[in-house]
């Protein structure tokens, strides 16, 4: 089967439809199914009792036992299309409409464009409103340039956990991969964050994500640089800042984009109240306006249309 020419169905359906609404509504998401199943699991077995050690066993054995299942699933569902399907185009076909749901390419662009129409038009509220859909940090305290540098960010960040990662371990093992990996990211996104409740239980999950966007991540960076209106400053920048940031991964594609742009992003956030005092990303440039996170959207567009052209290569080779 050829893993490649899949991912870019996948891509061309999620490009062309997204996941429609009417749709959620009477299935939900292949993600939303892996959050109960991993919602039950800290339920029943990150016991506050417990001792950190066994709270860190439980843990590694629930990210193990939910990784394993969705690979599993992948594995059978591949093997059945190949036996059923002996025809290859349609193998290709039928396993990227199966990958489509985990390929975030639409949403992810949509929820951003949302955040930069309000904000052209002046409209702080709503600006903050639809950017607090798309990131953690609290919307009441962001001014015009919060909004448009949280924006940039999650656009950044998620073009790798929520595309490029999940197409580039789906072109390696198929439907297993893209699978394994989408639980693996959910894992982290729901148990992996440095909580009273999560710091050892969740350990595993987070540990296991770094290692999973180690290469989709600078392959984001790189992309961006490639497509940049300003490339040696997207290079420049993502070679000097990507370390500095407080993940080992995020740091990258969103260093890339920061000097793409020509902008800083990161810095000191607030959550839940409390300051958070990150380090700048290409620090000593301007802050972001509405207009950049546009131009953040265009740099986008192009690089996932790279991705999708050397998948295409990759596929017919």
């Amino acid at each position: 089967m050829g893993f490649a020419g899949a991912m870019v169905v996948a891509m061309a359906v999620d490009a062309l439809l997204g996941w429609p609404s009417w749709l959620f509504a009477r299935i939900g998401h292949p993600v939303t199914w892996l959050g109960r199943a991993i919602g039950a699991i800290d339920a029943a077995w990150n016991r506050e009792s417990d001792p950190p050690a066994l709270r860190r066993a439980a843990g590694i054995a629930g990210a193990v036992l939910v990784i394993a299942l969705s690979v599993a699933i992948g594995w059978v569902i591949q093997n059945l299309l190949q036996a059923l399907f002996p025809w290859g185009w349609v193998q290709i076909v039928l396993a990227g409409v199966l990958a489509w749901p985990l390929v975030a390419l639409r949403s992810l662009h949509d929820h951003v464009a949302a955040v930069a129409t309000p904000l052209l038009a002046g409209d702080i509220t709503a600006a903050r409103e639809a950017v607090a859909r798309i990131v953690g940090r609290d919307p009441a305290a962001l001014d015009e340039a919060g909004i448009a540098r949280a924006a940039i960010e999650s656009l950044a960040e998620n073009a790798s956990d929520g595309i490029v990662a999940p197409v580039f371990w789906g072109a390696l093992f198929g439907l297993p991969g893209i699978l394994g990996y989408k639980a693996i990211n959910t894992l982290d996104s729901m148990i992996g964050h440095r909580s009273a409740r999560h710091e050892a239980f969740g350990w595993a999950a987070a540990r296991i994500d770094d290692v999973a966007n180690f290469i989709p991540a600078r392959l984001t960076g790189f992309l961006f640089v490639l497509l940049a209106p300003r490339r040696a400053e997207a290079l420049s920048c993502m070679t000097r800042d990507a370390r500095r940031h407080r993940s080992p991964n995020a740091g990258w594609p969103e260093a890339a984009m920061a000097g793409a742009l020509g902008v800083r992003l990161s810095g000191p956030r607030i959550y839940h109240g409390s300051v958070t005092n990150e380090p700048w990303l290409n620090e000593g440039a301007r802050d972001p306006l509405a207009a950049d996170i546009g131009e953040g959207l265009a740099v986008y567009r192009r690089a996932m249309l790279l991705l999708a052209g050397l998948l295409a290569i990759l596929a017919f080779a």
